[in-house]
């Protein structure tokens, strides 16, 4: 259990602005790894001294979309989304007020987060993957390096 101080120091730690250097998804069920969004996805993470995060990731090399088709594809190569955070010991909490997915607005979205070394690491917690066949049970890895 982290005191208050660690808390606080862990806090002012995350703050800032964040690029995505890795996206990694991980199958619970055979602990597969893969890189569901390219060698090169695109985000960042900002988080706000006053409480306040916000995050945009997208897969790499998405073409431009005109067709429906093809908006329904961006749309499912991204998220994006903001609300309050708080932090709990090595969780990172969000009460979701704003979403590019409708379903996530008034949820609290968790990630595990640690550093290693000059990078901050976000995991997610288990969860379909809809984004995948099947939407199997998998959670995603993202490494994010300071801007």
């Amino acid at each position: 259990i982290m005191s208050g101080d660690h808390m606080k120091q862990a806090a002012e730690h995350l703050r800032g602005a964040w690029k995505l250097e890795s996206f990694e998804a991980e199958l619970q069920a055979s602990g597969q790894r893969f890189k569901p969004w390219g060698e090169n996805p695109n985000g960042y993470f900002i988080v706000e001294p006053g409480g306040r995060m916000i995050a945009l990731l997208t897969a790499g090399e998405r073409p431009v979309g005109e067709a429906d088709g093809d908006l329904a594809s961006l749309f499912r190569s991204m998220v994006a989304y903001t609300g309050r955070y708080r932090i709990e010991g090595d969780r990172l909490i969000t009460k979701v007020d704003a979403s590019w997915n409708e379903a996530w607005n008034g949820t609290e979205q968790e990630r595990f987060y640690h550093f290693e070394k000059d990078h901050l690491v976000l995991t997610t917690t288990w969860a379909p993957i809809n984004f995948l066949p099947g939407s199997p049970v998998g959670r995603g890895i993202l490494s994010w390096v300071r801007t």
